[in-house]
């Protein structure tokens, strides 16, 4: 998450402010923002997740579908609370979920062998069996500890908007997992390569899809599997993601450890490179890069966008 300050702060009860505070493309006062520590002030048995609740309900803070951005609101309180000292309710760690998919300590006895080496030619595994990882399925809880034991980055608990898919061969057996979920909210390769101003990121931002994991099982080993299940995702999100959310994707985006993998999956599936991200994470404010810079990703879902991006020179995939 990144802010843009002014240059003269003013304090509030020990709290430094700049007079225009940017965070996720709102702008607060010192003004609103000591009536938000009133707000939390004035209701101490609140939650967090209560107060962001408010938050919305306030600023009218709303998916196209109507949805309270409560998890917008919580990222936006932790921020003011890390860099401008705002006094949150104490974690109420006691009522904590467990990570959706993560098994009861109790059923999680000895680690189960791994399952037998998938190998052969495409055609011997179809049809695939694409599954929507929803609430409280069974094949949520398998995509959700697959990614946690097998994904180089694991996963937490999914939050937001996203859609989670577990694929398996006709067979039935376990192939791969996908995850797709919010857009980052700065990324200046893709920003740049869509052609977005600022104010136009705020407005088309939701339109946008990150491909935030993306696993093959490690006993699965067949050629050109991957590329191909890239494009089985950007035909079933196209139209999953409405039906499931209410609104269109137009773009997928993902973001690649180019020191750790060469995105050759993504460019046989006509994913375009736009560039590198700058090694700078969400929190880090300083303009110092503190992460490994990334391949830059994107998928045009609109055929008509990918056929002109293609004429013009700009699709195909490549470096």
């Amino acid at each position: 998450m990144s802010g843009t300050y002014g240059p003269a702060p003013a304090t509030l009860a020990g709290m430094t402010v700049p007079p225009i505070l940017r965070v996720q493309g709102r702008r607060l006062s010192p003004a609103e923002f000591s009536d938000l520590q009133s707000l939390i002030d004035a209701h101490p048995d609140w939650s967090r997740h209560r107060v962001a609740q408010e938050l919305c309900a306030q600023w009218r803070w709303r998916t196209p579908t109507g949805q309270p951005k409560t998890f917008a609101a919580r990222s936006l309180l932790l921020t003011l609370a890390q860099r401008h000292g705002l006094r949150l309710p104490a974690l109420r760690t006691a009522f904590r979920r467990r990570p959706w998919g993560l098994k009861p300590p109790e059923a999680a006895s000895k680690d189960e062998p791994m399952p037998a080496v998938v190998t052969g030619d495409l055609a011997s595994l179809r049809p695939l069996q694409w599954h929507l990882g929803r609430y409280r399925s069974a094949e949520r809880e398998r995509a959700l500890g697959y990614l946690r034991g097998y994904h180089y980055l694991g996963c937490n608990r999914p939050v937001g908007a996203h859609l989670l898919y577990l694929v398996l061969d006709a067979q039935g057996r376990d192939l791969a997992v996908h995850l797709v979920g919010a857009a980052a909210w700065q990324c200046a390769a893709r920003d740049r390569y869509l052609g977005w101003s600022g104010a136009a990121r705020v407005q088309g931002l939701h339109r946008v899809g990150n491909h935030s994991r993306f696993l093959v099982m490690p006993w699965v080993r067949v050629p050109q599997l991957a590329s191909h299940l890239l494009g089985g995702l950007s035909r079933r999100i196209a139209a999953d993601w409405p039906a499931e959310h209410g609104w269109s994707l137009e773009w997928l985006e993902t973001f690649v450890a180019s020191g750790r993998f060469t995105g050759v999956s993504y460019r046989a599936a006509q994913w375009q490179w736009v560039g590198q991200t700058r090694g700078r994470t969400r929190q880090e404010k300083h303009h110092r890069a503190e992460a490994p810079r990334k391949d830059v990703w994107v998928y045009a879902l609109n055929r008509r966008r990918r056929s002109a991006l293609a004429k013009a020179g700009r699709g195909g995939g490549g470096q």
